[in-house]
């Protein structure tokens, strides 16, 4: 019998709990929200890489979509896996508060 190897694009999110599906709530393109879409990427690429994605929701173009995350505040980081679900306000410029926040462990800690 041969196993097969799961190609990134066929992972099943829902079944790695190490995986991060990440939901971030942006008004238009202000300074604060593209801080805060640069600022994730660059946490999620030092300690994520590989087991992330990022669904980025502009509440100007779907307002509606703030109610499902009880959205009150932009930007907004929504954790939705894995569970459970946990959100941050902010532009993310404070990496140690983004990675308490997410539940991510830091690589190294600075001596």
């Amino acid at each position: 019998m041969t196993e097969k190897e799961v190609q990134p694009e066929e992972r099943d999110p829902d079944a790695d709990p190490g995986y991060y599906h990440l939901r971030l709530y942006v008004a238009g393109q202000t300074a604060k929200s593209l801080a805060a879409m640069a600022n994730l990427k660059r946490v999620c690429e030092e300690h994520l890489a590989g087991r992330y994605d990022i669904e980025v929701i502009d509440l100007l173009q779907h307002p509606k979509l703030a109610a499902g995350d009880q959205i009150l505040a932009i930007p907004t980081l929504v954790r939705r896996l894995p569970a459970p679900l946990k959100r941050i306000i902010g532009d993310l410029s404070n990496t140690e508060k983004v990675l308490v926040g997410l539940d991510i462990r830091s690589k190294a800690t600075p001596a």
